[in-house]
């Protein structure tokens, strides 16, 4: 990997091709519905390029090979979308992704990460504990963390657990081989 760096308009097709294809380990555990979901329009990840809070990760030829969305929630840095190539997988970018924004975070004074996702699925809530985030019960969710979690249980074609998570900003780790050009704002 070379860098991490904000994502282009002329990338927004090889992202949702990224989610589809990340997406299809859902059917393997009995999820197919999610599996079968669609990434989020052209449009609707537009808006994010446009506010700048697209990144992506990128190979040595500088093809996009993982992605991530942000948002700010309840005043904290809130990942809404991390996905990676299925043969990239396991090599770290998904967690220099998430490192990499709470660098941002940090300079912009956020107390936090925060993300929202399926408490039973091995590359999801487990794989964020093991990154430093931890549950959050309804009472410790702010409300719009809360109503997204609402909206998202009600709206997500599965009947799959979902559930909010947050790290304090400043437990990232290494960023192995990927740069580090800019910081997300």
């Amino acid at each position: 990997m070379n860098e991490i760096r904000r994502a282009r308009r002329d990338e927004l097709e090889a992202l949702r091709e990224i989610e589809r294809d990340a997406g299809r380990a859902f059917a393997a555990i009995g999820m197919p519905e999610i599996a079968a979901d669609e990434p989020p329009s052209v449009a609707e990840l537009e808006r994010f390029v446009t506010a700048g809070h697209a990144w992506v990760a990128v190979d040595s030829s500088g093809h996009p090979v993982g992605y991530m969305l942000s948002d700010v929630v309840d005043g904290c840095a809130h990942i809404e979308q991390v996905s990676v190539a299925p043969v990239y997988a396991r090599r770290g970018i998904g967690a220099a992704l998430i490192n990499y924004l709470d660098a941002g975070a940090a300079a912009e004074d956020r107390p936090a990460l925060t993300l929202t996702t399926f408490r039973d699925v091995p590359w999801n809530a487990p794989y964020y504990a093991r990154l430093g985030f931890v549950v959050l019960g309804p009472a410790e969710q702010g409300p719009e963390l809360r109503a997204r979690v609402e909206r998202e249980a009600s709206s997500i074609p599965s009947d799959a657990a979902r559930v909010a998570m947050r790290r304090p900003i400043g437990l990232s780790g290494p960023t192995h081989a990927l740069g580090e050009r800019e910081h997300p704002a």
